[in-house]
């Protein structure tokens, strides 16, 4: 079967929209990998000190970080409270817990991300997931039912190509795959009319906002601080080449004083730091000019942390300003709550695509759709642990009957395997009269005050 014409004119416009973002898309990543070119590094700094271009990956770490503490526990269908099993199996079959951080990345860099479901012909109970890069894949969505009516995949890039050279076509009832021939035409090499009634596709917008359907940076906010500690760091640089090292100056000598016991004149490096050795003009003088105390350079490093921690909400110390003190549990957990927070928020909006991923899957495995596509994700705390705080917490509530043992494992963030892996050891010890009567002693004792 070959290309119709409506199809061969999606390809190409699918292929417009994606070559509008490249330009975008590369500025973007190399942010992110701190090789971009900063544009004005001020009047201080001559053209030749580019080189010494200096770059506080912030970027970075505003995206590593949030990524850091997105860690999925278990994904729950509808009307269930515990892990589903089936998706469990789906999740770990197609390394998703690795896979996430990609997508993950992918969305706070370039502002949207993208997974894909395929069939798995050898095992189909557990269907292809894949993390598909923002800068390959390209979304025709439906506004009002906000689905994704077609996409595609466009790679096989190579020098002299001048462009990709193959095409994965999404669209409702089947997925296509295409070629560009010599003359530039698209042509198709197989077609799988899967009749699945969805797109296989599920596409994730950064921040977006009401009306459209564009995502943004995660690192928006905090590229202008970027560039103006860049500018400060390089301006520091050559402030410690020009005044950071003590000058010295000579008076009443002159070139011929520098010579040897040989007659051969003294290498001006050597003569520089052995110059009072050296004269031997009693009427010569040698003397030595202050450095120049760079701490401004400090302060304003500072200030752009400080203002760069404003903009994310992020601690001060992940941009390099800390106190003296080392800080307590108590206070990071302070410190810390606008950035849980916008973890916390991004959690939920992650697990809504994570929820159509999941409910695709099934769908895969089971032929009809998940009700709603209501797949609920559960996560684990963002925020960084304080265990003695956590267990002192738990201890009370599981001793006043408040909580459950299974109860008490979630709230310690168990996963489901870990969980499993417990129930198992409990049962074990009943099983064993010896151990079971030791634990049992042992909660005697406790309960008694022994």
């Amino acid at each position: 079967m070959a290309l119709t014409p409506p199809e061969i004119a999606l390809i190409d416009s699918l292929k417009l929209d994606l070559d509008t973002r490249s330009m975008d898309d590369e500025l973007l990543l190399r942010y992110y990998k701190g090789r971009q070119r900063v544009e004005q590094l001020g009047m201080a700094i001559p053209p030749a000190m580019r080189r010494f271009l200096v770059i506080t990956n912030w970027c970075r770490t505003v995206v590593d970080t949030i990524n850091d503490r997105q860690q999925v526990r278990s994904l729950i269908l509808p009307g269930e409270e515990t892990a589903d099993p089936q998706l469990r199996a789906v999740w770990d079959a197609n390394d998703l817990t690795a896979h996430l951080a990609m997508f993950n990345r992918d969305r706070m860099i370039y502002g949207r991300g993208f997974m894909s479901v395929g069939a798995n012909e050898i095992n189909p109970d557990l269907p292809f997931v894949r993390v598909e890069s923002p800068r390959e894949m390209i979304a025709q969505i439906d506004r009002r039912r906000e689905v994704v009516t077609a996409a595609a995949r466009f790679y096989g890039n190579t020098k002299l190509s001048g462009g990709p050279t193959k095409v994965t076509l999404y669209m409702p009832d089947s997925t296509v795959w295409v070629e560009r021939s010599d003359d530039g035409r698209w042509y198709e090499v197989d077609r799988d009319q899967h009749n699945f009634g969805v797109v296989p596709v599920v596409m994730h917008l950064n921040r977006r906002m009401s009306g459209g359907w564009t995502g943004e940076s995660q690192m928006t906010d905090v590229i202008p601080h970027v560039d103006a500690a860049a500018r400060a760091l390089t301006n520091l640089q050559f402030a410690q080449e020009a005044h950071g090292i003590p000058r010295m100056w000579m008076a009443g000598v002159a070139k011929g004083d520098f010579i040897d016991g040989d007659g051969k004149p003294i290498p001006q490096f050597e003569a520089y730091f052995d110059a009072i050795h050296t004269i031997t003009n009693p009427a010569g003088k040698v003397g030595q000019l202050d450095a120049a105390d760079l701490k401004n350079f400090e302060t304003s490093l500072n200030i752009y942390g400080a203002q760069a921690a404003v903009a994310t909400g992020f601690p001060l110390r992940k941009f390099g300003i800390s106190s003296v003190n080392p800080p307590t549990e108590g206070s990071i957990r302070a410190e810390e709550t606008d950035m849980v927070r916008s973890v916390e928020s991004q959690n939920a909006e992650v697990g809504m695509s994570l929820g159509w991923v999941g409910a695709l899957a099934l769908r895969f495995i089971r032929g009809r759709p998940v009700e709603g596509n209501r797949v609920r994700v559960d996560w684990f705390d963002p925020a960084t642990p304080t265990i003695s705080q956590r267990e002192d917490a738990l201890a009370k509530r599981r001793a006043a009957g408040a909580l459950s043992l299974e109860g008490y494992w979630d709230e310690l963030g168990w996963s489901e395997p870990r969980k499993a892996k417990e129930r198992a050891y409990l049962a074990a010890e009943a099983l064993d009269p010896v151990t079971a009567a030791i634990v049992n002693g042992v909660n005697r004792d406790a309960a008694l005050g022994g």
